[in-house]
């Protein structure tokens, strides 16, 4: 309960106290404290949530009146902020959201990594009740000049449930970031690797890696998901790759000494979707038997997180490892894929010349002229999850088959990224209707006049 003092006056004067001689009362003889004077004359006072003892002043009676009866209605209905909570600054909230939150995989360490580039830095210091939605405005639109708008939504993204949790734990009352307008995200088309330059890839990798190359090409699995592979998880004898766990890289920390590099490890796979069985073509099973044949499978002493409460180091019999028998390190691998890239592209520069020149050859006939292909500038890996997901459309498997496939959480996510290389089917509106509606007899008059 809620209740509103006077503090210049006593509530329980002595017999024959003075009267105050600058104010009176109708209901009452009024006798000065020893705060007469003093601060503001108007306190209220209440016991919180947890029964501890809060006060707060105010000039007029009136604002005293109003808030009294907000923190009633407000403790009633189980909605009470405490004021000083409020003054708790940003970065401490944030900090025990990220300590406590449940992250998969590699998302612990992008999470710290964005509150500390991005977020800290303008509102770190700040109490968390004194940020207000125009200030979260104008560090999306600063941020906006830094970020591409998909990361920008994610780093947001963060913003937010940090300030719901300070909601949730009655710190603030109001998530600032409700109404808040961000960029565009404007997704470009995905264009699929030709076939032509999927196989320059395969051709221009090293040996040890060509397996590797036509294994992603033919499955769709992600990066970390192929370096992820253990001998056990391909199962040669019905031709399918189980999806089990993904090698993660965790982001440097930003208190680690310069030259300490995080050690990889065996995490969960991204989303519980992308714990799967994918069928794999002969020629990939066959790629895959050579392979172990030229390099068995190296035992790596590595750390198991695949069961987050139980994590554990072991030696495990990976599929696809480096000259040096390690798991391949993300950083290291992007080299190997540029030179990768590199070599493709001047193999498939060639190929066109011949074809170009043979074609000029034969008189240059219409139709005929050769296309020039190409690995496009910035190609990773993951055209190779794109190219996989791109023949099973083109080849007319339904939304759901391809998202289990790429083991995506949403047939929704499935349909933003590839909506577009779904082919246009015929109109068969009209069919379709005649076919249910077709013995049904004509209602219309003249229908009916024709008929009979």
């Amino acid at each position: 309960m809620a209740s509103v003092y006077d503090r210049w006056h006593l509530s329980r004067p002595g017999k024959g106290a003075e009267p105050c001689g600058e104010h009176s009362s109708k209901t009452r003889v009024l006798v000065p404290s020893k705060d007469h004077g003093k601060g503001k004359r108007w306190q209220v006072r209440w016991r919180d949530a947890a029964g501890e003892q809060q006060k707060e002043n105010f000039a007029k009676r009136s604002q005293a009146d109003t808030r009294a009866a907000t923190i009633e209605a407000d403790l009633a209905r189980g909605l009470y902020v405490d004021p000083a909570a409020g003054k708790e600054s940003f970065r401490a909230v944030a900090e025990r959201w990220r300590t406590s939150a449940v992250h998969r995989g590699g998302t612990s360490s992008r999470v710290e990594r964005a509150l500390r580039l991005h977020i800290y830095p303008t509102l770190g210091n700040r109490p968390i009740v004194s940020i207000r939605p125009s200030e979260v405005q104008a560090w999306v639109k600063d941020r906006s000049q830094v970020l591409a708008p998909s990361t920008l939504r994610v780093t947001f993204a963060y913003l937010v449930t940090v300030m719901h949790t300070a909601v949730r734990d009655r710190t603030i009352a109001v998530n600032p970031c409700a109404g808040i307008k961000l960029p565009e995200v404007r997704r470009p088309e995905i264009v699929p690797l030709h076939k032509d330059a999927v196989r320059a890839l395969i051709d221009a990798a090293p040996p040890r890696y060509r397996a590797m190359i036509l294994l992603a090409a033919a499955s769709g699995l992600r990066q970390g998901e192929v370096f992820g592979l253990e001998v056990d998880c391909i199962d040669f004898l019905r031709r399918e790759v189980v999806v089990r766990q993904q090698l993660v890289t965790p982001d440097k920390d930003a208190d680690a000494d310069e030259e300490e590099t995080p050690e990889p490890y065996l995490g969960e796979p991204k989303t519980h979707e992308s714990y799967r069985t994918v069928p794999l073509v002969g020629l990939a099973v066959d790629a895959l038997a050579v392979h172990l044949q030229q390099y068995p499978a190296a035992a790596v002493d590595i750390e198991d997180r695949t069961d987050p409460r139980k994590p554990r180091r072991r030696k495990a019999h990976m599929l696809f490892s480096n000259d040096r028998n390690e798991v391949i390190k993300r950083a290291s691998w992007s080299h190997v894929w540029a030179r990768m890239e590199e070599r493709a592209n001047e193999a498939l520069s060639k190929e066109y010349a011949e074809a170009y020149a043979a074609w000029v050859q034969r008189g240059r006939p219409k139709g005929q002229e050769p296309a020039p292909v190409r690995v496009p500038d910035g190609a990773s890996m993951h055209d190779l999850r794109h190219f996989y997901a791109s023949a099973l459309i083109k080849n007319r498997e339904s939304v759901k088959t391809v998202q289990r496939r790429l083991g995506h959480s949403k047939p929704s996510i499935t349909l933003d990224i590839y909506t577009h290389l779904w082919p246009d089917d015929e109109d068969t509106t009209r069919a379709a209707v005649e076919v249910v509606l077709g013995d049904v007899p004509a209602l219309c008059p003249q229908a009916r006049s024709v008929s009979g």
